[in-house]
Parts: structure tokens; C-alpha cells; sequence
């Protein structure tokens, strides 16, 4: 699909200035990488998003959801089709035994988590240095020390092809790191979630988030990057394994197996796409070869390769 073949002038009547055509997403993304999209449509709230992908669903346009940017690689030829970067921020706290937060989707994960530190509201501190949003994390079953998305939600409400459904955490299909929506065995868009929480005092809370940010800054890198490369094979880790490989500090162009932390590659500025894909590739082949075990990405690769 050309641009010509995209309702840009159908977009734009109904979101005005939203909607620009030939965007970088580079700025969009933790790694600060990748081409340009066709179309980027920023919507701020839920209704916004639905409108959008009426539209897209309408025309039958490629689209790629984009939230933080983490956990994605976007191709240096970048992406057909309509982006949409979800902006939506709403949140509201629920009172009651135990307490609960609904979150628009496009609202971020560690600013929530900090959100309910502030409250004295206990359950999402693992969330609290984990990039990202809310829609995202529900994508990809996110998580970190010890807790993850399918430990907190209680339901998301998503957009399919049929009209708003709400899911619960048991429809999810989660696993490590991946759910029906990240396998593709759905096609939905994840609108907002209700998020278990319990209470506590905003002491606790806060000490427990700064003893995790300690515990990040001393053991991961610094920069710019996608987060975590691979999914830890059971029982290990996968910076374990990247390390006992000997690829920490291997460079391609300005892409470079952190020093800090093999499992994180870092853009040192103007990085291409394809040299952090050609490091995953080299990471994937050398640590099967010399320690007999298959990486699990867990970051997307998006757009044209």
C-alpha cells in the first residue's frame, strides 16, 4: 500500500492536525530508531482511538498501535499504513475490598505505578521502572521483580471488529511475556484495564519502588535502548548466557551489546535498524553454538524489513 492509497483527506476532516503524514518515528521509541510511517495519528483519549480505527478498519489499512515505543524495533524503512500513538490518559481509582484503578491505555506504566505509591496503594511497585504504557504492558504480559500484568488485571477492555468487549485476566491467555494479542490469535485493540490493587501506607510503597530503582540503576545499563533483547529461557538468563558467550561490548556501527548488561543493546546515536537486527542475529547464533540454547526475542520487529 503507497500513501496515495491511504483516506489521509477522511482522517484529517475528523482529527485535524493529529494526523501528519511522513513522520519519524525515531522520537516515538525508547531505542530513539527507526523510519518514517505513511501516516501517525496521535489520539488523547479513548473515543479518539475507537474513531480512528473505525476508519482504518473501514479502508482496510495496515496500523501498528504504538504507546512507549519499548520492546520494538522499527525498520529503518519504517512503517506502511496508519501509526497510531495512543496518548490516552485517563485514570481513576476505585475504592473497595481490595481497591482497583482503571487506566486509559496510553497512560504510563511507571507513572501509574508512582501514581499509586502516592495513595498508599500496593501491587504495581514491580511496575514503577518498567517503560512503557498501560496498553502495552496488557499486550505483552509485562513485568519485572517477581510481578507481571497477569498477577494485577482484572479485566481490559479492548476494541475488535465487533465492538468494545471486556476481557478478563483468565481470557488473556498469558504466559511469560505474551498473551493471545502479542500471538496474534486475536485482533483487538486494547481501549483501558482495571488493575487490582491492595492497601498500604505511601511509606511502604515508596520505599519498596526505591529499593527496585536501586536495584535497576546498579544492574542495567543507562541510554537508549528497547529494554530487555530475550525472553530469560527457563531456569536462566539470558544476560547470563549473552555474557558467558563473550558478547558483551560487541559493536555494530553505533549499536552495541551494553558492558552493563548483555541482554540490553544500546543506540550510542543515529543507530540503524539493521545494525541492532544483524547484533540479535549474532547474539542468537553464538550463544546457540557455544551453549546449546535458542534466544527467545522478546522485542517486535516492526514495519518493512
Amino acid at each position: 500500500m503507497t500513501m496515495l492509497t491511504i483516506p489521509v483527506d477522511i482522517l484529517r476532516q475528523q482529527f485535524g492536525d493529529a494526523v501528519q503524514e511522513n513522520v519519524s518515528l525515531a522520537p516515538y521509541t525508547s531505542a530513539r530508531i527507526g523510519g518514517f510511517a505513511d501516516v501517525l495519528a496521535m489520539v488523547k483519549s479513548t473515543n479518539e482511538l475507537m474513531d480512528v480505527m473505525k476508519v482504518v478498519w473501514e479502508h482496510e489499512i495496515p496500523y501498528y498501535i504504538l504507546g512507549g515505543g519499548s520492546n520494538v524495533l522499527v525498520s529503518d524503512k519504517g512503517v506502511r499504513g496508519v501509526v497510531v500513538l495512543n496518548k490516552a490518559k485517563e485514570v481513576r481509582f476505585e475504592s473497595g475490598d481490595p481497591p482497583a484503578v482503571w487506566s486509559e491505555a496510553g497512560v504510563v506504566l511507571s507513572n501509574l505505578a508512582n501514581r499509586c505509591a502516592s495513595k498508599g496503594l500496593t501491587g504495581l511497585e514491580w511496575a514503577a521502572t518498567v517503560p512503557g504504557t498501560i496498553g502495552g504492558a496488557v499486550y505483552g504480559n509485562a513485568g519485572a521483580f517477581g510481578g507481571d500484568m497477569s498477577g494485577n488485571l482484572l479485566w481490559a477492555e479492548m476494541l475488535t471488529k465487533n465492538g468494545r468487549e471486556r476481557f478478563s485476566v483468565g481470557q488473556m491467555g498469558y504466559g511469560y511475556r505474551t498473551s493471545i494479542l502479542k500471538r496474534g490469535e486475536i485482533n483487538a485493540v486494547v481501549l483501558s484495564a482495571l488493575l487490582r490493587l491492595n492497601n498500604s501506607t505511601k511509606e511502604e510503597v515508596s520505599a519498596k519502588i526505591e529499593q527496585f530503582s536501586e536495584r535497576r540503576k546498579t544492574t542495567q545499563p543507562p541510554g537508549a535502548s528497547m529494554g530487555s533483547m530475550f525472553k530469560n529461557p527457563e531456569g536462566d538468563h539470558a544476560g547470563r548466557l549473552i555474557e558467558a558467550a563473550g558478547l558483551k561490548g560487541t559493536r555494530i556501527g553505533n549499536a552495541e551489546i551494553s558492558k552493563v548488561h548483555g541482554n540490553f543493546i544500546i543506540n550510542h546515536g543515529e543507530t540503524r535498524a539493521m545494525d541492532v537486527r544483524e547484533l540479535i542475529d549474532l547474539t542468537r547464533r553464538i550463544v546457540k553454538q557455544k551453549l546449546g540454547v535458542e534466544l527467545e526475542l522478546e522485542v517486535e520487529f516492526v514495519g518493512e524489513w
